[in-house]
């Protein structure tokens, strides 16, 4: 690894090295200023990137199954990564933290993509004997040639997308704030800390000494059972409905719908059917009717996103267009050479296909050719189409991008059999989310060492290098996970598999209840095409989810408004944010590590 130049280098106050004096620069505390270089692109960032990486990339993942959709983990390796970079290390570059936290997203960037996708197999394994039995090495290898595949195709776009049209990546610029408070850096770090040892102890505690993990105030007070006024006692869904906000409220909006609406309705005006759901209580009340409309919603809405989506895409082929004259005109000596990335896309082609091969006894070449070019083709669209969204509006269609993608390659692997078809198309549509997720990441990232003056090269290079340690963790995770809680169970939902999975059983012709997914696609499709955008996924996950999750997860939300009226926007910024990214870490952590003791340890 190498230092990259990036002027005279500064002091921890933040003051310029003066040249003129005689004997050593010095800082206010007296300790020697060294001229020269910026460290970026250094073994110690990429030592520490994957540390916090792996530790972001657990968490996160573990929370994604439970609330249906990913934390960006940048700001957060931000935050670690001034506490061990300049508070233990004693280093002070702001281009080397950058580098740090795209090290550590990148690992994150797997969790994302494989928990939407991979647990569906063990969710089907009921309906496809088999299903849950793939190899783990080839998943493993898929996702990591999907993500490389993802970097190659989204790189040349950075010119263009950032440089030329300067699109906002809000995240982005979330991220380079907290690389620039070089003041506070580690009091967040701090406080961040103590939110996640108060949230590990609480859910230890609740864990061994209250008997269940929720809490009914509806029966404390006499409510009506359907009304379903249960409270799951978890800091760490508080703290991700706090990082959410005032936008997170859509998720508890389709919650409220369900229980606070539709229920009373039920009770009142509903069919004989209806009325045999209410009466065996909430739980047979969301299996048998809102969990089937909230995957409808989530899937018309995910999928409807991708069409109000088309705008962008005539942009995005523009971008791409634009920057193809640009290396021809030799405008690109900061990115990696294209000549490399042509490699990488056409060996990244034919690893997809041997895997594909690979991946069921029954695959035949020509199905494994199909198979692989069509992922190839769908990495290189929806990275560009997930750039741009980013780029405008801070949402990406990951979801509808991967239920598309394995609706189609099923159709590709029909004549294999249902469990070879089922099995092949999840592992190639992993490859294909996890190459969405991180194209999206790469983008966000570029755009925060666009602010504060990185390498995009060297950032590029950080990127490639931490593709092959996510897919590894999430894939020991699921595992871990899976044996001790089960996924698509009351404790691990898993929403965003469980919607895959009953798409295809849909498409392979289960016994599904196909009107009220038909019924729920069409209210989430009106959703995206009115411009709501992710709008229409939050509440069909509000719908979907158990409403004891959703109730504490809107209270984040509150807690959040409340605080930010009350104390202010900075405080929340500066004490709320990393206390409430410390929530998450620290439960996590925590159900992670209970579940590792039961499957090694031999006991639950």
């Amino acid at each position: 690894m190498v230092d990259a130049a990036k002027g005279t280098e500064t002091g921890a106050s933040g003051g310029a090295a003066s040249l003129g004096g005689g004997g050593p620069l010095a800082d206010p505390r007296g300790r020697p200023i060294r001229r020269g270089a910026y460290p970026e692109l250094t073994w110690t960032a990429l030592i520490v990137g994957y540390l916090l990486g792996s530790l972001i990339c657990v968490a996160m993942g573990y929370a994604s199954l439970i609330l249906g959709f990913s934390i960006e983990g940048s700001e957060l390796a931000a935050i670690l990564g001034w506490a061990i970079l300049r508070g233990l290390l004693r280093r002070s570059s702001i281009v080397e933290n950058n580098i740090n936290q795209t090290i550590a997203s990148a690992v994150n960037g797997a969790s994302a993509g494989m928990m939407f996708s991979v647990p569906a197999l063990f969710i089907l394994d009921a309906r496809f004997p088999g299903a849950g039995d793939f190899s783990p090495v080839l998943m493993v290898l898929a996702c990591i040639t999907g993500g490389i595949l993802g970097l190659a195709f989204v790189i040349p776009l950075r010119k263009q997308m950032i440089d030329f049209n300067r699109l906002a990546y809000p995240g982005g610029i979330a991220v380079a704030t907290v690389l620039r408070s070089s003041s506070s850096g580690a009091g967040k770090a701090l406080i961040l800390l103590a939110g996640a040892l108060a949230s590990g102890l609480v859910h230890v505690a609740v864990g061994h000494y209250v008997p269940s993990e929720t809490w009914s105030l509806g029966q404390a007070i006499g409510a009506p059972e359907y009304l379903n006024l249960v409270f799951y006692l978890s800091l760490l869904t508080v703290g991700t409905g706090f990082l959410s906000g005032r936008g997170g409220l859509f998720f508890g909006l389709g919650g409220f719908i369900c229980y606070f609406a539709l229920a009373p309705l039920l009770a009142q005006l509903g069919a004989s059917d209806a009325q045999a759901l209410l009466a065996e209580g909430p739980t047979a009340l969301r299996e048998g009717l809102f969990r089937p409309l909230g995957i409808g919603i989530l899937i018309g809405a995910a999928v409807g996103g991708i069409l109000a989506a088309f705008p962008l895409i005539r942009s995005a082929i523009r971008s791409m267009q634009e920057a193809s004259q640009s290396k021809a005109q030799g405008a690109t000596a900061d990115e990696l050479p294209i000549r490399a990335l042509y490699v990488a896309v056409v060996l990244g082609a034919l690893a997809l296909a041997v895997i594909a091969a690979l991946s069921v006894p029954e695959m035949t070449l020509l199905h494994a050719g199909g198979m692989a070019l069509l992922g190839t083709l769908w990495i290189w669209a929806a990275g560009v189409i997930v750039s741009e969204c980013l780029g405008r509006t801070n949402w990406s269609p990951l979801s509808g991008m991967t239920l598309i993608a394995v609706t189609l390659l099923i159709l590709v692997s029909s004549g294999l059999g249902g469990t070879a078809s089922v099995v092949s198309s999840v592992m190639v549509g992993a490859a294909i989310c996890v190459a969405i997720a991180m194209a999206g990441d790469m983008m966000l990232d570029l755009k925060s060492g666009y602010l504060v003056g990185a390498s995009p090269r060297k950032q590029q290079i950080a990127q490639m290098a931490a593709t092959w340690l996510g897919p590894i963790l999430v894939m020991g995770l699921i595992y871990v996970l899976h044996e001790s809680y089960t996924m698509g169970s009351a404790r691990l939902p898993a929403p965003q598999a469980t919607a895959l999975a009953s798409v295809i059983e849909g498409i392979i012709g289960g016994d599904v209840p196909a009107f009220r997914y038909a019924a729920g696609a069409g209210i989430g499709g009106l959703m995206a095409l009115s411009g709501l955008g992710g709008i229409g996924v939050l509440i069909g996950l509000g719908f979907y989810m158990p409403f004891h999750i959703v109730m504490t997860y809107t209270t984040g939300c509150g807690l959040r408004m409340l605080i930010e009226r009350t104390r202010g926007r900075e405080f929340v910024e500066n004490i709320g944010v990393p206390a409430a990214t410390g929530l998450i870490v620290g439960e996590a952590l925590v159900g992670v590590g209970k579940a590792m003791i039961a499957v090694f340890g031999g006991g639950q």
